[in-house]
């Protein structure tokens, strides 16, 4: 078992230069508190930038690496001129305000882009000095997004996952970042990507599939031979730390302190680092609104804000700062009264001890931002709550919104509504904030943030198997193995996909008929005694039966919504509701005519966009990946799936599929050799669908459940022309002792 390496941006100790040399203190922040005890009782390391300029420690960078080393911590080193661009620029200046739905806000920089590329390859070089061949690599937030893809070409097998901190966006806001494709392709190098909410996980799988046209199926990304699964893990907080420091004797001499200077009023607390995205100017406009409207309560409560300081050399930051304190003073000089103001203004960042006080006796907690990717304070708060009483008011934009639901939720710009619910959590009956407030604190201590890291990092384990390619060649040892199995076998079952397995695509599929040649093979093959061979298809059951109707073999329609066993009539094999059509099929045809060379194929269940004709360069274009989304969307509510295949985007029922109809001929059992062929997704639920021990071979070289691959429909049909002479010479000879079917019915390999 190789050990867990974290890295993100800051290490959770920040190394500062001292008159003697350097001294080290702990980082400030919810990954460096968070992980910090959990990283500690593992066998771990801990990577990423000690806070200190490069340039400023090179004569000291040996000394402190070997000091920091002892903490399991492995230093990157960063110049100055590298943060101005990668960190306060990217990151801070176009990232953080995209990714927070503020496209006012955002800078597009080439020279920050090139940095932000400069110093995540920094990364992956201080990651190459030390990793090992069985390391579980665990990368942190925005500042490392093209870090999982650079790892993965220097390592392709190294287990990577990456959580996001940060909301994921909508792909309309997403779409204006002109290094979209670039942020994508370095996050889809990860084994596992992690999101606080499915929101997030939605917009960046809208992202992947508008603008890279991958695979998508049941929250797994497929790009050639890799794999990216998705998850929702909303991050924990160290909920024992929380609630058992009330009772610490520093905590409640502090309580006891804020107690007396604030007398009998009742505390509403704002906690809030000085980030436009925190709705502090809105929050103070709201409580003014408040005395406004309940001037009764002027004199009997007390918002005690506080704002840590954060980029105030920043003009947007010191713009903000500037707002606020105007904001504070103008309703403190509006709603005073000698020896009362209302609003207590702290600008610096609190101890533990006094934040928990805090936390504990304020009767109501204000956590209202523009735009959260997740919102501990909230959750800080409620933990410290061990008598169950204060109102938590949160605005539905904080992603911790989606486990609190029993908070006050409210829009962040509803400045009347925020009022209203400053005075509804004054006035909740007692009754009713326990039993709110116990219901969320059970959810988040079972919840804490050793759960959510164990959570992601179980997951991450369990998707790096899935997302490796699994299937073998079929070539040499294994081709005769095969060839042996059918020698031996009484009685054979061949599942065929066609087109892209038998045939290659054609631009018009009319164009893609059998030839003599493959006829002949498919009746030499069926020919043999014991032998059943079966077409599995998404063509039209009319084409099938024009084409095959002559030979003694089973077919499938449509993807399983027909079968036909030799010398039988058609059947469906479910009833099927079509009036979704009328919906689907006027957007194709509206699509025909943006993208010429498209057309629409009309089958009895199902509707099938091709584009097969199309210009290469507009093949890949975002115009078909939103097509594909613009019909998912559509069809959601008629249980229907949209089907990406090659050149080709089909619409059909759900619950149908080749998995189903090739199950209907597994199931007859008494087979001693399965063999399926199949060259794309649509393949993948027959593969799934057969039993342990069955030969299931995919043509090309994408991620699947099938145990074997070819190159090429060549090799597939060399390799049913050899099939087919086996089972020509054995039909009158019996060269070798046939298996016995009772005692062993699958052969193991």
């Amino acid at each position: 078992m190789g050990r867990l390496v974290l890295v993100s941006n800051r290490l959770p100790i920040t190394v500062h230069l001292a008159e003697e040399g350097f001294r080290f203190e702990k980082s400030i922040g919810g990954l460096a508190s968070g992980l910090g005890a959990f990283y500690k009782s593992h066998d771990s390391l801990w990577i990423g930038w000690p806070g200190i300029d490069g340039g400023e420690a090179s004569a000291s960078a040996a000394k402190i690496t070997a000091a920091l080393e002892k903490e399991r911590c492995h230093p990157v080193f960063i110049s100055r001129a590298e943060i101005d661009g990668f960190y306060d620029g990217f990151c801070n200046a176009t990232i953080w305000p995209l990714f927070h739905y503020l496209p006012l806000y955002t800078a597009y920089d080439q020279n920050w882009w090139e940095a932000y590329e400069r110093v995540n390859r920094l990364y992956a070089d201080a990651i190459a000095e030390v990793i090992r061949p069985d390391d579980l690599v665990w990368v942190h937030d925005y500042h490392l997004m093209l870090l999982p893809a650079m790892l993965r070409r220097r390592f392709p097998r190294l287990r990577i996952g990456f959580f996001l901190h940060i909301p994921f966006p909508c792909f309309q806001i997403f779409r204006a970042l002109p290094w979209r494709d670039e942020i994508l392709d370095g996050l889809l190098g990860a084994d596992l990507v992690g999101f606080h909410t499915h929101d997030y996980e939605r917009h960046f799988l809208e992202s992947v599939r508008r603008l890279m046209g991958c695979r998508v199926t049941l929250r797994r990304i497929t790009i050639g031979d890799h794999v990216t699964r998705l998850g929702t893990f909303p991050m924990g907080i160290p909920y024992e730390r929380y609630a058992s420091a009330v009772s610490l004797p520093e905590v409640r001499a502090k309580m006891e302190e804020f107690r007396r200077t604030a007398g009998d009023r009742r505390v509403i607390l704002s906690v809030d680092r000085l980030d436009y995205t925190k709705g502090i100017p809105q929050r103070l406009r709201a409580f003014n609104r408040f005395l406004e409207q309940n001037p009764e309560y002027a004199q009997k409560v007390v918002l005690i804000c506080v704002v840590v300081p954060s980029r105030v050399t920043v003009d947007k930051y010191a713009r903000l700062k500037n707002e606020i304190d105007e904001l504070v003073g103008f309703i403190n000089g509006k709603h005073s009264t000698i020896g009362r103001v209302p609003i207590w203004y702290l600008f610096r960042a609190l101890d533990f001890e006094s934040l928990v006080a805090l936390y504990h006796m304020a009767d109501v907690a204000l956590v209202t931002p523009i735009r959260d990717g997740m919102n501990l304070i909230a959750k800080e708060y409620l933990a410290t709550k061990t008598h169950g009483k204060g109102v938590l008011i949160l605005t539905e934009t904080a992603g911790a919104a989606e486990e609190l639901g029993e908070a006050i939720i409210l829009n962040p710009n509803h400045l009347q509504r925020m009022a209203s619910a400053i005075k509804e959590a004054l006035e909740m009956p007692e009754t009713e904030q326990i039993r709110r407030n116990r219901a969320m604190q059970e959810r988040l201590q079972k919840y804490d943030v050793i759960r959510w890291a164990e959570d992601f990092l179980d997951t991450l384990t369990q998707s790096v198997g899935q997302s490796k390619m699994t299937t073998q060649p079929l070539g040499g040892e294994v081709r005769r193995r095969l060839l042996a199995d059918l020698k031996r076998a009484n009685r054979a079952l061949f599942l065929l996909d066609y087109d892209g397995t038998l045939v290659p695509f054609e631009e018009i599929p009319e164009r893609a008929a059998p030839d003599e040649t493959l006829l002949a093979l498919l009746r030499k093959l069926s020919a043999a005694p014991g032998s059943e061979v079966v077409i599995v298809s998404g063509r039209d059951r009319d084409t099938l039966e024009r084409w095959f109707g002559g030979l003694p073999v089973g077919l499938v329609a449509e993807h399983g919504a027909w079968i036909k066993e030799n010398g039988r009539e058609w059947r469906m094999t479910a009833m099927v509701d079509t009036s979704w059509k009328e919906e689907v099929r006027p957007i194709m045809e509206l699509w025909c005519d943006r993208i010429p060379g498209s057309f629409v194929e009309e089958k009895e269940f199902s509707l099938a966009w091709h584009y097969r004709k199309v210009a290469a360069r507009t093949a890949e274009s975002t115009a078909i990946k939103a097509l594909m989304c613009h019909l998912g969307h559509i069809v959601a509510d008629y249980g229907v799936q949209v089907l990406p295949g090659n050149r080709v985007i089909e619409v059909k029922p759900g619950g149908i599929d080749k998995g189903r109809a090739a199950y209907h001929w597994v199931a007859k059992g008494g087979w001693d050799a399965i063999v399926a062929t199949g060259d794309d997704w649509t393949d993948e639920s027959m593969f799934s669908a057969l039993p342990p021990g069955a030969w299931s071979i995919k043509v090309g070289r994408d991620v699947s459940a099938a145990a074997y691959r070819v190159r090429s429909l060549h090799e597939v049909v060399t390799l049913l022309e050899s099939i087919a002479d086996l089972e020509a010479e054995g039909a009158g000879s019996d060269p070798e002792p046939r298996r016995d079917r009772a005692a062993d019915p699958w052969l193991e390999r």
